[in-house]
């Protein structure tokens, strides 16, 4: 009995020792890679976070931007903003890529060789920390991209710190061009498929992103001085060719993700009322480019409806409505995922002019983005289009109003930058919906989503009591 006593443990004994010596060896897959070259890396998070956010623009910030409407499936349409349907849930989005894009930081940090990513990693957290914090205010961002290695409930941090504090968004802005100024070593970038690794093309769309954000924050902030040292030096995107673009195809897996889906959920988004109107009083012929005639119409007509109907007791035919272009579907290769483009930039010093905060032509600088943004459309611009409705100085309406105006119609699925403009400036006048769930108010930010009070509950909580409830009326601090 007592030999058979010992013999399990010795057996385990010799299956323990067996099993663990060289371990790490034996389990290591040759296939794998410990680590993840930046180079591939980068690419991923430009055009994850690209792609993602393009089909955000479509089916979320097109509906609050009131460029498209949706038929059914319409809860967010309707601004119940916190049950996201066939999208409408960014956060996670940009998470995931500021969190891979905070290893290629860290690795450009750990290496001589592979310090040429750090200067493109600090402007993409710039840019994509923009987009967050815009949308929701508040948000983790100062310890929330180390994942296991930080902290995994990290505390909320203001969006005024977010954009102004060390390691923030403009100083992350001003690291990342000074290192790629500074850069004299001969290894190239790589995986950049915005820039094909052109350093100059990274410092212009930095320094454009500068005004971009510094006219976000006006209302707050002094910035004329350094909106008019940016003006002043002139390098910043002034031709599409200079665009943070990159081009999906007409084949998957690289074409636009409603190219790819049934035909059902193509469908399901239509011209809005809202963009109708304001198309057709502009005598806008970028409508052809951007919607496609009503299946019903006998004169190639468009036909928008207002958004947020009760999709329940509401009955529409999508015949009777006009479709997104063919750009979006049958030919996407034409389709551009957009970071930042010329016509953006040039609209933007233009309400810097108009506003007084540079000293230039604002006039000019209008006209300019229109024709920027006519090209960048494939569209060619009519001859008398701004000496008419969409005239700098068109009676009825503001300079500024035109300004916003015709960079709202060009940001159509531009992830939430419409709707971003119209709650900065109250441009274009947009409608109240048809059936809202909101109580008849048009919402000034994205909530946190659920998973967040899940998984961080503490920071939450704090959070949704700053914000009225995690309310979508709460304004962010820019919009104070």
């Amino acid at each position: 009995m007592k030999i058979k006593k010992y013999i399990v443990p010795l057996s385990l004994l010799f299956i323990v020792v067996s099993c663990t010596k060289d371990f790490e060896e034996i389990n290591t897959n040759p296939n794998a890679p410990n680590s993840v070259q930046p180079n591939l890396l980068l690419r991923q998070v430009i055009y994850d976070f690209g792609e993602n956010m393009s089909y955000e623009g479509f089916v979320a910030g097109d509906l609050l931007a009131q460029h498209r409407t949706a038929l059914d499936f319409n809860l967010f349409d309707r601004h119940a903003l916190k049950s996201p349907q066939l999208g409408g849930n960014p956060w996670p989005v940009f998470y995931k890529n500021l969190r891979d894009n905070e290893i290629i930081l860290k690795l450009s940090r750990q290496s001589n060789t592979l310090k040429i990513y750090e200067g493109p990693a600090l402007i993409l957290k710039a840019y994509m920390a923009a987009g967050l914090t815009d949308l929701f205010g508040d948000v983790p961002y100062f310890n929330a991209f180390n994942g296991t290695e930080g902290e995994v409930t990290p505390a909320y941090n203001s969006q005024e710190s977010i954009y102004l504090d060390a390691g923030g968004i403009l100083d992350n802005l001003n690291k990342g061009i000074e290192k790629l100024e500074s850069y004299t070593d001969a290894i190239p970038l790589q995986g950049d498929i915005l820039f094909n690794g052109n350093l100059e093309s990274w410092i212009r769309f930095g320094k454009s992103l500068k005004i971009k954000y510094l006219l976000r924050i006006s209302a707050k902030v002094d910035v004329s001085q350094q909106l008019q040292a940016l003006f002043d030096e002139g390098n910043y995107m002034m031709t599409n060719s200079q665009n943070a673009i990159f081009n999906f195809t007409n084949t998957a897996p690289n074409s636009f993700r409603l190219a790819q889906l049934r035909v059902g959920d193509f469908n399901n988004f239509v011209l809005s009322e809202t963009m109708e109107d304001i198309l057709t009083d502009l005598n806008d012929t970028r409508v052809e480019k951007l919607f496609r005639p009503f299946a019903n119409s006998n004169s190639d007509a468009f036909n928008g409806l207002l958004n947020g109907i009760d999709a329940s007791n509401t009955s529409v035919a999508v015949s009777n409505y006009s479709l997104a272009g063919t750009v979006f579907r049958e030919d996407t290769s034409l389709l551009d995922a957009n970071f930042l483009t010329a016509w953006e930039v040039q609209f933007a010093l233009a309400e810097a002019a108009e506003r007084g905060l540079i000293t230039a032509d604002a006039q000019t600088l209008y006209e300019n983005g229109v024709a920027l943004a006519f090209e960048y459309w494939n569209t060619p611009l009519p001859t008398n289009y701004l000496t008419g409705p969409a005239a700098y100085n068109a009676l009825g309406t503001s300079p500024i109003q035109q300004i916003i105006t015709q960079k709202w119609i060009a940001n159509i699925i531009n992830g939430y930058e419409g709707w971003v403009e119209y709650r900065r400036t109250g441009f274009p006048e947009l409608r109240t919906i048809a059936a809202s769930l909101n109580n008849n108010l048009l919402p000034i930010r994205m909530p946190y989503p659920a998973e967040e009070e899940a998984l961080n509950r503490e920071n939450y909580i704090l959070a949704a009591n700053a914000t009225n409830n995690n309310s979508i009326n709460f304004p962010v601090w820019w919009d104070e």
